[in-house]
């Protein structure tokens, strides 16, 4: 499995409505990530499961597979639910930019909670700390080993992920770390039980007995699982901007169906591009829907698992960043297919 982020367009359409177009062709990421592969010297009797951190007594991780009906006797009702594409839905609590979180809940059970906030206890993480801080509480290991329901399955952490996107075991749950590799700091903290970790498969993973797959969405909940992560792509956005005391962007509904359709291009031609052999450039696309503006640009992505996912992705990738934290944008469309990702962003001064 491929996972691709492309480069960064920008437009710029000046005074004479002429098109500047450029992009940097060294930035192309690429998580070489394969399928899983059963391998059956797991099930040796002398491979055991290495020694993990504790799991925290404090802090958020606490909830995970508790009754969700504790997490709102403290955090009351969530700002919205949506669904996820793993079968849990999010709920998603919003109440401002240091406070945000996303807390899966099975059945009633908590099984992930992923937050952004900084004014939430992750003990024994903090958002913002240093990558250095978090080595001297912590194992990280290039491999993690999970015994699940008679099965052996061992993720391989490559050296990239164990500096950005580590794994860590703590007790019977899991926390995925994503660091901006820019600053260093501690952006995104996804706490997770078991199951949850081995249906996102996020890394190169060999397995013995059966592959944990998530239960398979229906088109209508699919869609509405798109719906959702599109509106969670333009929360973590702004929070990002704010946190980089950037103006928050407003949403347009017509820039966000030029992105849709865009991803749904790339998912239906098989292709990755900022460029549709069917609807052209972005200039092009924005055009056709009566987009005007003064200033444009794009960022794609394809097979990330979800909303934190890409948008750490899109962040530690120069090009795109630099889309992501442009002061000159004022508005943004967010567009998600089957795995396809669109962001279109637009400076517009008047309504």
């Amino acid at each position: 499995m491929k996972l691709l982020i492309a480069l960064t367009v920008i437009f710029v359409l000046s005074i004479a409505f002429n098109i500047i177009y450029s992009r940097d062709k060294e930035d192309v990421l690429i998580d070489k990530r394969t399928d899983p592969t059963e391998d059956h010297s797991l099930n040796r009797e002398d491979v055991k499961e290495k020694k993990k951190s504790e799991r925290p007594s404090d802090g958020i991780s606490v909830y995970i597979g508790q009754s969700v009906d504790k997490l709102q006797q403290t955090y009351g009702i969530p700002d919205r639910i949506e669904p996820s594409f793993y079968g849990y839905d999010w709920w998603i609590y919003h109440p401002q930019d240091d406070k945000y979180m996303q807390v899966g809940v099975n059945d009633g059970r908590i099984v992930t909670i992923a937050l952004a906030g900084k004014e939430i206890k992750a003990e024994p993480f903090r958002i913002g700390e240093k990558l250095q801080s978090i080595y001297q509480k912590v194992d990280m290991e290039p491999e993690v080993e999970i015994r699940y329901e008679g099965g052996i399955y061992r993720f391989e952490i490559l050296e990239e992920d164990l500096n950005y996107r580590p794994l860590v075991p703590l007790g019977d749950i899991y926390a995925q770390l994503y660091l901006d590799k820019f600053t260093g700091k501690l952006l995104f903290i996804r706490f997770m039980d078991k199951r949850t970790l081995l249906e996102m498969k996020p890394y190169d993973l060999t397995y013995v007995g059966k592959l944990v797959e998530p239960e398979e969405l229906s088109e209508e909940d699919r869609l509405k699982a798109e719906k959702g992560t599109e509106r969670q792509i333009f929360d973590l956005t702004n929070l990002i901007r704010s946190s980089h005391q950037l103006s928050p962007l407003a949403w347009d509904d017509k820039v966000a169906e030029v992105a849709l359709n865009h991803s749904k291009d790339m998912f239906e031609t098989e292709t990755f591009s900022h460029e549709s052999k069917g609807y052209g450039t972005l200039a092009d696309r924005l055009k056709a829907n009566g987009v005007y503006y003064e200033k444009a640009g794009e960022n794609i992505a394809y097979q990330y698992s979800d909303s934190i996912a890409v948008v750490a992705g899109w962040l530690n990738s120069k090009s795109h960043r630099e889309t992501m934290l442009d002061e000159e944008f004022t508005h943004l469309g967010v567009g998600v297919y089957q795995k396809y990702y669109t962001e279109n962003f637009i400076r517009r001064t008047w309504e």
